[in-house]
């Protein structure tokens, strides 16, 4: 197997909430979450809401550093498909597109060359220019995707996020997302749904309580998922 793009070896993050004055306590959002992402994989990652698999996408994103653990990137260009995250109200949509590209590593070229793409597949037509602040969340939501979709990064981070805007939009979308997916394009795919990752991934990876239960085929990752969520089916964690 060839060398992999980015290894989480034992990522740990934990926040930090205020309880009273001078006083704190902490929040362990990962604590123990190792896999491998190879190129070429769709690596899909199974755990039940709460379980920090959004958190485990920012960490991968470089958006939040882990508090503990290695996360080993060499030389991947992320995309973190959460749809307007970094957007700046105060810009028009298509200086937030600009930026939000480069930010994701690509020259100002590069991203003008796709411009028209972006805008095209966003349907915002003249409102590219206006302001964000003016754009309803779906449009704003629109314009994050056909950004993350139309750039090409190395590693596509994917937060559950199969359905955006208006209906029609959401079956364009979905079908772009399935197209990447089943390209040579890497990705991480988060779902709670089992026959999401079966249809879409060839690796799968399962977080409980912020650990990484088992990475490998989809078939047996899955079967183990389902066999924990019905032994524990109605018991409090």
């Amino acid at each position: 197997m060839s060398v992999p793009l980015i290894e989480l070896q034992r990522v740990g993050v934990r926040y930090r909430s205020r309880r009273a004055f001078f006083r704190h306590r902490y929040f362990e959002a990962l604590r123990a979450v190792s896999f491998r992402l190879y190129p070429g994989d769709s690596l899909g990652v199974l755990g039940r809401n709460g379980v920090g698999k959004s958190t485990l996408l920012r960490v991968i994103a470089g958006i939040i550093q882990p508090d503990r653990g290695r996360l080993i990137n060499r030389g991947a260009r992320t995309s973190l498909l959460a749809l307007q995250a970094g957007f700046d109200p105060q810009l028009s949509g298509w200086t937030n597109a600009l930026l939000s590209g480069m930010l994701l590593g690509f020259s100002r070229r590069q991203v003008l060359d796709r411009m028209e793409a972006i805008i095209a597949f966003s349907e915002l037509g003249d409102w590219i220019h206006e302001p964000m602040k003016t754009y309803s969340t779906g449009m704003r939501a629109r314009l994050g995707f056909s950004v993350a979709i139309q750039m090409q990064p190395d590693v596509l981070l994917i937060d559950e996020v199969l359905g955006v805007g208006d209906l029609e939009f959401q079956k364009k979308s979905a079908q772009a997302l399935r197209e990447k997916i089943r390209s040579d394009q890497t990705v991480i795919l988060v779902s709670h749904n089992p026959q999401q990752v079966r249809k879409l991934c060839n690796r799968a990876v399962w977080i409980e309580q912020g650990v990484s239960r088992l990475e490998g085929e989809v078939g047996p990752v899955i079967e183990a998922y389902r066999a924990f969520l019905t032994d524990h089916q109605g018991k409090s964690f």
